[in-house]
This record gives C-alpha cells, sequence and structure tokens, in this order.
C-alpha cells in the first residue's frame, strides 16, 4: 500500500474535496441519466462510470489527497497495517468510521488475525462498492461489515453464504456457518443452514465438518423427521462416532442417545448394537428402556402394540430414508414431454411384523396439468369455438396412490415425501422437498416454480428430473392408550 508523505494540509483539503465531488457524483448519475432521457427520443447516454470507479480505486492505492490514517493492528503481526483513507468516504459507508474520525486523523484498529487479513479488501468496497469473496472469507468479512456497520456491504454476504451452502470445500462450510449465524442472531441463515444440513445429512455425516457440530446444533437435527438419509441405523452410527470423538457428560450423551428412534432400526440391527457398540454400553442404562419399547414395537402386531403405547409421537415416525424398503428414486428424461408413469413397492410400515407386507403405489407425472379454471370451455360468441390455451398455463402435477387396498391398511397412514434432486456448484443434492399426507394424493405445489421447459432449468440435470419418492407409513393409536 502506497503512503502519502509530506502531505500540506491544504492539499489534502483539496484532494478530500475531490474525492467527495467524484462519489457524490457517481451516486447520482443513475438518477441523472433517467431524468435527462425522460421525453427526448433522441437523448443518448454517454457513461464513465467505470472511468469514475477507476479513479476512486486509485485515490485509495496511491493515497492521493489522503485526509486520514488507519492503522490496523493484530496480535499475529508486530507491524500494523497502514490505510492512507480519505474521511468522507468512509464516513458516508459507516457511521462508526464516521464517529472515530470526527476529531482526529489518525486511528489505531485492533482486529484479529482473520479480519486483518481482509481488512484491505474491506476498505476498498468502501471506495468502489465491489468486492470478491471466497468461502472462508465470508465469516469475517460479515464481522468487518457487522463491526463497522457496512449494512449494504452486512447483507450481500449473508445473502452470499445463503446462496453457497451447496458449493464445495475440503472442511465443510456450513456448519461453521450455522453457528455464526447463532451467534450474531442471524435467523434466516439459520434457517438456510438447518434446511440445507438437514435434506443433505448423509454428505455431511462422512464429512470432516461432522466433527464441528455442537451439541445445540446435534440435537436440533435430531429432533427433526426431515432429514434426508440411507437409514436410522447410519445415523446412529454417526452420533456414535461424533461421541467417541466429543466425549461430553454423561448427561448430554444420554440426551443425545435417547433422541435416535431405535424402532426404525431392525431388531437384528438392535441386538448387533448391544452387542457391539461401545458407547450403548457405557450408556445402556439411560436407553434400556427405549430399546426394550423397540424391540417390543417389532414383535407385537401394530393395532395391538397400540392399545398399550402411544405411538403418536416422533420416536415412532420414520424419518426421509432413502433405503429401498422405503420409497424409489425416479429419472424423467425430457420432463417437459409428456406424461409418465412408474410403479414400486413398499414395506407396509417399520414394525418387523410387516415386514413381510409390501404396497404397491403407482405414480403419474404430468408437465402441463391444467387446473379446472384453466381447462377448454366451449365459447358462447362463436359457436363449438374452443378457448386457446397456452402450453404454460399448465403446471407439473405428480399424482401417488396406492394400487391396491388391504385390511392390514387400518391404523395405517401414509405420508408421501418428493425429493428434488439438483445441481449446485457441482454437486447433486436434494434443494426442494414436498410432502402430503394420505388425505391427498398430490402435493398442490409441487414444482410451482420450475420452468421445465428451459433446458438451464435449476431442477433438470442433463434435461432429467431426478425425483426420490419415499413413503412414510405412520401408525395410530385406534384405542386409548392406557395409563
Amino acid at each position: 500500500m502506497a503512503r502519502l508523505t509530506g502531505a500540506r494540509p491544504g492539499a489534502a483539503r483539496r484532494w478530500g474535496c475531490a474525492a467527495a465531488f467524484l462519489l457524490l457524483l457517481l451516486l447520482t448519475v443513475q438518477a441523472a441519466q433517467k431524468a435527462d432521457l425522460s421525453g427526448d427520443t433522441t437523448a443518448a447516454t454517454i457513461n464513465h462510470s467505470l472511468t469514475l470507479l477507476q479513479r476512486l480505486q486509485e485515490l485509495l492505492q496511491n493515497g492521493n489527497g489522503s485526509d486520514s490514517v488507519l492503522r490496523v493492528r493484530s496480535a499475529a503481526s508486530d507491524e500494523a497495517k497502514v490505510f492512507h483513507t480519505h474521511q468522507l468516504l468512509l464516513s458516508l459507508q459507516s457511521e462508526v468510521f464516521e464517529t472515530l474520525l470526527r476529531n482526529q486523523s489518525v486511528v489505531t484498529l485492533h482486529e484479529p488475525p482473520e479480519t486483518a487479513a481482509l481488512f484491505e479488501k474491506f476498505i476498498r468496497y468502501l471506495y468502489c462498492g465491489g468486492v470478491s469473496i471466497l468461502l472462508h472469507q465470508a465469516i469475517p468479512l460479515h464481522q468487518l461489515a457487522s463491526k463497522y456497520r457496512v449494512w449494504g456491504l452486512q447483507r450481500g454476504v449473508a445473502e452470499y453464504m445463503r446462496t453457497h451452502l451447496a458449493s464445495e470445500s475440503s472442511q465443510g462450510h456450513v456448519v461453521g456457518w450455522y453457528h455464526y449465524a447463532v451467534r450474531v442472531g442471524d435467523v434466516a441463515l439459520q434457517e438456510s443452514c438447518l434446511q440445507f444440513l438437514a435434506w443433505n445429512l448423509s454428505a455431511v455425516l462422512g464429512s470432516a465438518e461432522w466433527g464441528s457440530v455442537s451439541v445445540e446444533l446435534l440435537l436440533l437435527l435430531l429432533e427433526r423427521s426431515d432429514l434426508v438419509l440411507h437409514s436410522e441405523l447410519e445415523l446412529y452410527t454417526a452420533v456414535e462416532g461424533w461421541l467417541s470423538r466429543r466425549q461430553p457428560e454423561a448427561p448430554v450423551a444420554e440426551r443425545v442417545l435417547r433422541a435416535i428412534r431405535y424402532p426404525m432400526i431392525a431388531p437384528s440391527q438392535l441386538f448387533r448394537l448391544q452387542a457391539q457398540s461401545a458407547v450403548l454400553a457405557r450408556h445402556r442404562s439411560a436407553v434400556q428402556d427405549l430399546l426394550f419399547q423397540a424391540f417390543q414395537f417389532h414383535a407385537a402386531s401394530p393395532l395391538h402394540f397400540a392399545k398399550y403405547f402411544d405411538v403418536n409421537c416422533s420416536m415412532f415416525l420414520p424419518r426421509n430414508y432413502l433405503a429401498p424398503s422405503w420409497g424409489s428414486q425416479w429419472v424423467i428424461t425430457n420432463p417437459a414431454r409428456d406424461d409418465r408413469s412408474t410403479s414400486f413397492q413398499t414395506q407396509l410400515g417399520p414394525s418387523s411384523h410387516d415386514a413381510g407386507k409390501r404396497v404397491t403405489w403407482n405414480v403419474l407425472f404430468s408437465p402441463r396439468w391444467l387446473p379446472v379454471s384453466l381447462r377448454p370451455v366451449y365459447s358462447d360468441s362463436v359457436s363449438g369455438a374452443i378457448q386457446p390455451v397456452r402450453i404454460e398455463d399448465g403446471r407439473p402435477r405428480l399424482v401417488i396412490t396406492p394400487a391396491m387396498s388391504s385390511p392390514d391398511f387400518a391404523g395405517v397412514s401414509f405420508q408421501k415425501t418428493v425429493l428434488v434432486g439438483v445441481r449446485q456448484q457441482g454437486r447433486v443434492l436434494v434443494k426442494h422437498a414436498y410432502s402430503f399426507h394420505q388425505s391427498s394424493d398430490e402435493a398442490p405445489d409441487f414444482l410451482a416454480h420450475a420452468d421445465l421447459q428451459k433446458r438451464t432449468s435449476e431442477y433438470l440435470i442433463d434435461n432429467s428430473l431426478h425425483l426420490h419418492i419415499i413413503i412414510k407409513p405412520v401408525y395410530h393409536s385406534l384405542i386409548k392408550v392406557k395409563k
């Protein structure tokens, strides 16, 4: 960074005024252009705003007309970074700088190493209104924007984080971004991170960032029924690894273990866990009642079990399992072309008592289904004429119905979930999920905003629609539970 030496006060004031004039001209140029062009068909635009931005960046780079100095110190270095700046430019962007520079021209700032490393990028934004950013720079840049109350940059970095959750990085970043969002109180970013983690949990379980998950985040995830993963056993294995690495206190470990849905694990696998899991052996007394209840659940008929236990709770509700017994993947090539159909089978319920019972499901996909209000009707004005209907008036529709009925369905309802895979930042991930209950055969808002006609649609992967349909059997208490 070039330094200004021997600058006279009068020259500094003149350069400061020039900088102010350039910035104000930049801020008003677009409004002036619109006003000049209104009502005159011969008007033209002469736009030198890029040149103006370049001049402003040169002011920072060369220190021309500087009237203030920022000295940035960090514990990681003995030397301070020196920035020769212009008070008016900083004050227009940041009320904190306006206060700091009101009665002094040299200010020493103390920053942690991670924010000090990005301070030049941060100051450059104040001069030109733009900044390039990488995944690992998002948090420190957001910290700088928040500390110095540069609200436009703060909102921009937060939006960058929300739209780059799917970006691939060697160590992962979504878990860290969630923890940071909690610290700063960014609820929107928290929810975005939580949803991404829930819908792509299998990818997270096998990554380096799983070990950095906090107790609070782990418990929040374990509460959710919309977790997308292969099976409950996969989740238990990951939780066991987390507990072995983190070694939390016994009450925390027991709370985590009690959030596992043991009835969703087959008896043979539960026996193996009891014999081989060191974590389960260490905390057996804390979950013994849940394991015993799980074995009872698998041994008895669901109707008989429901007479004595409340099955209307999360313990007996499946998550979004990707295993074949819970649903099927369906890749539809050229989905905008015509209607398609498929069928598959699922297990009647999670209880081993129903292990040999299957339900066949028929699925219909229509890319241009029209609601009744938009369907062709005969017109009164021209006999026999039909109102024109445009293809774009239709919307995608997915209907899932059982191909059979059975007395075994008594006490069981089926929640359907449709996952839509998209390619983001080179990775195939779940970004959209649609759920609907037995009372409906379709989701009313299925792909409501998707444009399947465009090959570049974010909903398509190589011009194909990637769906995974999950059937979640839910048992209901037909007889009041005995107390």
